[in-house]
């Protein structure tokens, strides 16, 4: 073997082992962040008045936001790529969620992706279609492996939108990558199972750039938000 091919390989050998470092300095970035590091803020202030929402139904009170209906609290801001960083506490029978790529906050269902949140424990949700269940791109993609807690207690999420990849972190564990551009039906998702009709736009074809938020009190359940915090990717 000539020397030319050997330095050839080292340096593929190197460039793989250095890619492979890379890859999982970023995945633990995107597991565990530090939020106090460069470039992260909070979400909302400690009022809401950089929020969006119908006047008295979300309210915040040492720290902990919640809402007394069924409707969403949004960012003002609309964004692309970032990195999520969150708690939540469900109580029993707690069915909510957050939502990205909101390019509609009147009609937001059809026009955004929910990652759901939901009291896995209740008799409510325990036996419903796996992506119904916390952690799942709610109506698409079941979690890999369940984590969250009991009601009354706080769950931690690391929600990271690149592109039409997101991936979900619920306590500590990735649960859920997807790949939107592979779902291209309003009807039937890739795994051959059924998409919800109120789910009418394919999310291969939503657009990328929009509001987040958060679903307020579904189904007579409360949830609890602490410590939103977001950073912009470039």
């Amino acid at each position: 073997m000539s020397i030319f091919t050997m330095k050839n390989i080292c340096v593929l050998l190197l460039s793989i082992t250095v890619g492979g470092f890379y890859l999982y300095a970023q995945d633990s970035a995107f597991i565990h962040p530090n939020t106090n590091g460069k470039g992260w803020y909070p979400m909302f202030n400690n009022k809401l008045t950089n929020a969006i929402f119908p006047k008295g139904v979300w309210t915040i009170h040492n720290g902990v936001i919640t809402a007394s209906k069924d409707e969403a609290l949004w960012s003002q801001k609309e964004y692309d790529d970032f990195v999520l960083d969150l708690d939540f506490m469900n109580a029993d029978s707690t069915n909510s969620g957050v939502i990205v790529h909101a390019s509609n906050i009147v009609e937001w269902i059809p026009h955004s992706v929910e990652i759901q949140i939901a009291d896995d424990y209740s008799t409510k949700w325990a036996n419903v279609v796996a992506n119904w269940q916390c952690a799942a791109i709610f109506g698409h993609q079941a979690v890999t492996k369940r984590t969250v807690k009991k009601a009354g207690e706080w769950n931690h999420f690391t929600i990271t939108c690149r592109g039409k990849m997101i991936w979900v972190v619920l306590n500590g564990e990735l649960v859920n990558t997807c790949d939107m551009s592979k779902y291209t039906s309003s009807k039937t998702n890739p795994d051959g199972s059924s998409i919800p009709n109120w789910l009418s736009t394919p999310m291969a074809k939503l657009p990328l750039h929009g509001h987040i938020g958060f679903q307020g009190k579904h189904a007579g359940a409360p949830i609890y938000f602490r410590n939103i915090k977001i950073k912009e990717l470039k």
